[in-house]
């Protein structure tokens, strides 16, 4: 049974897909379990209309992304914990956002920050970002990320291993783990809209309606070391997936 939770969520991290395409590495230390109440806050209670509606609308996404989303999980990773937690994160000066990570017991946690709510415009948008989010976790890309930050530091390590000075060692590390951490980001987010598309559609959503949300951000394109493929390569890759799920644009 899922636990949507709403408060400000501290050391959240990893596998972020916040609008700004210069985004920070995503740390890859667990998050700490959330500690906050399961029902509605007075300040969202109290809200205009249209934020009441959406937190309505992710209420309900949750209800019907949770059961399917641990459903696939099981099915296509039965090593991974696939007791999905839900969150909100309340803090006012928080960018739009949303992110995958594990609690500091190992369970999934999938958050949102209420300005990422807030720039949403519909139902089927809310669950597409919380489908993604989900997929991060069932394809892995938490260990598949931290694997490729450790090659990338012990890499860089050993290139300046010779050098006397032990913070040009640390740095070469750092910078090594950044890139390493990097490798194949844009892969996972590719492969976190297709199996998103799907989760989505069998939640019972218009996963093409959902996904015009990420084409809204700007493109990042082919950024260097950047960590999101450009806009036009997700809208092909939910496209594609949507079509043959039997949806279309006509």
């Amino acid at each position: 049974m899922y636990r949507l939770t709403f408060g400000i969520i501290v050391a959240a991290s990893l596998a972020g897909c916040a609008v700004s395409p210069d985004a920070r590495l995503p740390q890859v230390a667990p998050a700490a379990a959330p500690q906050m109440p399961d029902t509605m806050p007075a300040a969202v209670a109290a809200a205009e209309p249209d934020a009441r509606s959406s937190v309505r609308s992710l209420i309900a996404a949750v209800d019907a992304i949770e059961p399917v989303a641990e459903a696939m999980c099981r099915d296509r990773s039965p090593a991974l914990n696939c007791d999905f937690e839900f969150a909100i994160d309340m803090n006012p000066n928080a960018q739009p956002n949303a992110f995958q990570t594990l609690d500091a017991s190992g369970r999934p946690l999938i958050a949102m920050t209420v300005a990422l709510l807030a720039e949403t415009r519909n139902a089927d948008e809310i669950a597409f970002i919380l489908s993604h989010e989900a997929a991060h976790h069932i394809e892995g890309h938490l260990d598949r990320q931290r694997r490729n930050a450790t090659i990338g530091a012990a890499i860089m390590g050993q290139l300046v291993g010779l050098s006397d000075d032990p913070d040009v060692g640390r740095r070469a590390a750092e910078f090594g783990a950044a890139i390493g951490a990097r490798t194949y980001s844009k892969d996972f987010e590719l492969e976190a809209d297709t199996l998103g598309t799907i989760i989505a559609a069998q939640a019972g959503y218009n996963p093409l309606r959902g996904a015009e949300f990420f084409f809204r951000i700007p493109d990042p394109g082919n950024t260097f070391l950047g960590t999101h493929p450009a806009n036009a390569d997700r809208v092909r890759v939910v496209t594609r997936t949507a079509a043959q799920l039997g949806y279309t644009n006509s």
